[in-house]
């Protein structure tokens, strides 16, 4: 059910070739109106009070044309003043469509006129036989001029796991700028289906829905569908191992999630050892082992003593040195391999590190020594450091003496 208020407004439009009334035994014929004191010639009313109409008082326009049918005018008699009617809507921007009146309304030659009318004004044309018109046409007409209207907001929503992509990522990118070509072309509800169709081309696009769409605000929600198997291809991408399948899924994601509530108990420790250089991840309740009760005598009192113990791990940071220093021969050769280091780091500093030094590419060069670095604390020495660290934890000792043999 809807209510609406119309107010229909007619005009007596602009004059065409041949048509009768315009002129009388005196010359032209002279009219009162409303906005002259004095008569002037019916022509020139007739056109003043249309241009008034369509600029002033309506919402719409139903430019009414014919193609020569209903009269005994021929169809060229009307073209000037449709044209000019035309014109002064799409100057005003008003919505309008164009009634291509026909007492053959559906015949080869009226459809015909129809595609060459829609070409030329870019409007839409509807035919009728003004003198059978019954209510089920003049919904159809209604119905035809709301999608004239301009369209105010497009809503594009993409799949919801497009969604959570970086604003760079390929794939969203590619969506957005077919997104974005596609609304380029419309400006009304009825090129709407510009975008669908730009959106349907799109290789990233499985299916397109127009959801919804509001003829009286100038409202269009359209969903995208996208492939399954990008999906799948994304999904790959981003963890980095291929995931074909629901069941290699939940098996994944079973494994991150334990990776994860074990990350959760040291990530505190390893920002911290990152930033300040020292890091702990306190026991949990877990961890803790409770031992037996013991009883204990002072003098003669008595006590209960309960000891618990649980691993504690501390996080140290140590900055890794390691030096390259090739012997290459003259002052002179390793004054240019120090240029040809300098002009590599300027022009792409992440290319020096693949810089071929006898064999091995500077970045593995760098590698092999850090590597050897961290391998050679022996293992007495590791032990003893874990025990001195103990000691001071559980004894409260606050002073420490290294001699590095």
């Amino acid at each position: 059910n809807i209510n609406l208020r119309v107010r229909m407004v007619d005009c007596v439009g602009y004059a065409v070739q041949g048509a009768l009334g315009y002129t009388d035994e005196d010359g032209p014929r002279m009219v009162l109106t409303p906005w002259f004191d004095e008569p002037i010639p019916f022509e020139e009313a007739a056109e003043i009070g249309t241009q008034k109409v369509i600029a002033d008082h309506s919402t719409i326009g139903l430019v009414v044309t014919t193609d020569g049918t209903i009269t005994d005018l021929p169809r060229s008699a009307y073209v000037d003043a449709e044209q000019r009617v035309v014109e002064e809507l799409q100057k005003l921007g008003k919505p309008y469509l164009v009634l291509l009146n026909s007492t053959d309304p559906f015949s080869p030659e009226t459809m015909e006129l129809r595609a060459e009318l829609e070409e030329k004004y870019q409007a839409a044309v509807v035919p009728i036989d003004a003198a059978k018109l019954n209510q089920t046409d003049i919904h159809g007409i209604l119905r035809e001029i709301l999608y004239e209207f301009p369209v105010k907001e497009v809503s594009v929503n993409l799949p919801a796991w497009v969604d959570v992509l970086e604003s760079k990522h390929w794939l969203r990118r590619k969506l957005e700028d077919a997104v974005q070509q596609g609304v380029t072309k419309v400006k009304r509800l009825r090129e709407i289906d510009y975008l669908i169709d730009a959106l349907s081309e799109c290789d990233a696009v499985s299916e397109v829905v127009l959801e919804t769409m509001e003829l009286g605000s100038g409202l269009a929600r359209i969903a995208v569908s996208a492939p399954d198997y990008l999906f799948w291809e994304i999904l790959s991408e981003a963890a980095k191992t291929e995931i074909r399948g629901r069941e290699v899924l939940l098996t994944l994601m079973k494994d991150y999630a334990e990776a994860k509530r074990e990350y959760d108990k040291v990530k505190d420790a390893v920002r911290d050892s990152r930033n300040i250089g020292y890091g702990i991840v306190p026991p949990s309740l877990d961890d803790m082992e409770l031992e037996e009760p013991e009883i204990i005598r002072q003098g003669n009192r008595f006590g209960v003593r309960l000891r618990a113990s649980a691993p504690a791990y501390h996080m140290i940071r140590v900055d890794v040195e390691s030096e390259v220093a090739p012997i290459i021969g003259t002052e002179r050769q390793s004054e240019e391999l120090v240029q040809y280091l300098l002009d590599e780091f300027e022009a792409n500093p992440e290319k020096l590190w693949d810089t071929n030094i006898f064999g091995k590419s500077l970045h593995n060069l760098v590698r092999e020594g850090i590597q050897n670095k961290l391998f050679r604390m022996p293992d007495n020495a590791q032990e003893k450091l874990r025990e001195t660290l103990q000691k001071i934890v559980n004894e409260g000792s606050g002073g420490l003496i290294a001699i590095i043999l």
